[in-house]
């Protein structure tokens, strides 16, 4: 496929089709209906979206956009594919995602460029004829375009993978919160014959997986610059300000001990192997503390105390942990079930809880209710982390604190994209201190705990209330004789 892409780049900067106007990326866009995919009408990308597509092609065809949680990479991505059909008659555009319901959104958005997407997902006979003659189709040029969306859990299914070879040479690929292909089989799974390649997150490094990301760049191309950073999003509107309040939870008893017991074992293997990359037993032994902090008893108090006050608060999100508590009164439970019972059994909260178990209809008509107001929140757990968009969430309750920064800046950047209604943001973040260690595990402590202080300080830094936040933090820092950052 021979493409001048540097001619590309500067035709795409030079055109006159987008006002210099800024106006918000989403909302439902007005379009005149024709047989090929268009750019809606009154859509306006704002700056840092064209200089993306313009990077893309620089690169010629390959790159991952960095992109801040609620900044448009949706958006994007599609105005890229209507470019590369306009000018070089691109014929097939595969969007991959880790969820169902990332299936359906981009459905949503796609359609907005006038694009009919198969959905192949869920039951091989529901979409394989369908692609299957489409491509039929385009071969006999009896139709010029194709959409494919589908999930990271088809495409390495035998259905999927068959129809891959049909595919044209001037086909796309995004890759959608990409950071999810560096597992191997979804690695193996990605086409080789398709050289466009668009990769889109806002975290796109996997966390303590080195090989993996690497992977990934290798595919996709590598990040391109400038990154389009939380700072830059609140500053050109394409996320709102906010508030943040840093409250700290306490560990039990039982579970200082394991806690305790967990950071020694961390010790030992990192004294063996100093290596954090790569290394399964040390990613285990963080994964069970984190659930540990996740699911720390104590925050179900806390959040009885903090919510007590706001009963009348609405669009309000809870972010749980996915593990269990162990109560020596109730047993063990899960988090989100205990959460959902206290705020609306207890508290007389509308809530309701909004997981991957929840099917697709019924998370539609919750998200209704929420944006409605009729639920006044909804307790997630993983399933809200990526790419869900409902604006309308104006305050976060994190009580899920973790060291993953992926998890991290996706669970706060969710809470800040822009609504009609929406002027700022709130975030309570519910962070465990760690309990009192003997001097060598303490060592160990220091060193975990000032990679999460850091995020948090960075964080608290952009809020509103900037120095109380950031003075609360401080004092932790100071609490626990870590490093000045």
């Amino acid at each position: 496929m021979n493409i001048d892409w540097e001619e590309l780049a500067r035709n795409y900067e030079n055109k006159n089709r987008y006002r210099n106007t800024v106006r918000e990326v989403r909302g439902n866009y007005n379009f005149q209906a024709t047989p090929s995919p268009s750019f809606p009408s009154d859509l306006i990308l704002r700056d840092y979206q064209k200089q993306a597509v313009i990077n893309w092609f620089r690169h010629r065809g390959r790159g991952v956009l960095k992109m801040a949680t609620g900044s448009g990479k949706t958006i994007t991505a599609l105005a890229i594919a209507i470019e590369l059909y306009e000018k070089i008659g691109l014929q097939v555009l595969l969007v991959v995602c880790p969820y169902r319901h990332l299936v359906t959104q981009w459905s949503r958005e796609s359609e907005k460029f006038n694009l009919q997407p198969i959905l192949a997902f869920e039951s091989v006979e529901q979409w394989q004829g369908k692609l299957s003659h489409q491509l039929y189709l385009l071969t006999r040029g009896t139709i010029d375009f194709v959409t494919v969306i589908t999930t990271n859990a088809t495409l390495i299914t035998e259905g999927l993978q068959s129809q891959l070879s049909y595919f044209p040479e001037k086909s796309l690929i995004v890759g959608d919160e990409v950071h999810h292909f560096g597992s191997p089989r979804l690695l193996a799974s990605l086409p080789k014959t398709i050289g466009l390649r668009l990769g889109l997150s806002a975290t796109p490094e996997r966390y303590f997986d080195e090989t993996g990301t690497d992977a990934i760049f290798g595919y996709f191309g590598s990040v391109l610059k400038p990154e389009f950073t939380l700072a830059d999003a609140i500053e050109q509107g394409a996320l709102v300000p906010y508030y943040y309040y840093p409250i700290f939870v306490e560990l039990t008893e039982s579970e200082a001990l394991a806690y305790a017991k967990l950071t020694k074992r961390i010790g030992w293997e990192l004294a063996e192997n100093s290596n954090w990359k790569n290394n399964e037993t040390l990613t285990a032994l963080l994964m069970q503390r984190s659930r540990l902090v996740g699911t720390a008893e104590n925050k179900l108090p806390t959040l009885f105390k903090l919510m007590s006050s706001r009963l009348h608060t609405s669009h309000t999100l809870f972010y749980c942990g996915d593990g269990a508590i162990e109560s020596p009164d109730r047993g063990t439970y899960r988090q989100v079930a205990a959460v959902t019972q206290l705020l609306g059994n207890e508290l007389g909260f509308r809530v309701n809880s909004y997981t991957a178990e929840t099917p697709l209809p019924e998370r539609e008509k919750l998200r209704q209710q929420f944006e409605s107001g009729e639920l006044q929140g909804l307790v997630a757990i993983h399933c809200l982390d990526e790419g869900v968009d409902i604006p309308a969430i104006c305050h976060g309750v994190i009580l899920a604190s973790t060291g993953n920064p992926r998890q991290f800046i996706q669970r706060r950047g969710r809470v800040l994209r822009p609504h009609p209604k929406k002027k700022e943001a709130t975030i309570f973040d519910l962070i465990v201190i760690p309990p009192q260690l003997d001097r060598a595990t303490w060592e160990v402590e220091r060193k975990l705990l000032q990679k999460e202080l850091k995020r948090f300080l960075e964080f608290g830094k952009l809020a509103k209330n900037a120095e109380s936040a950031t003075q609360k933090l401080l004092a932790l820092q100071e609490q626990y004789q870590l490093p000045v950052i």
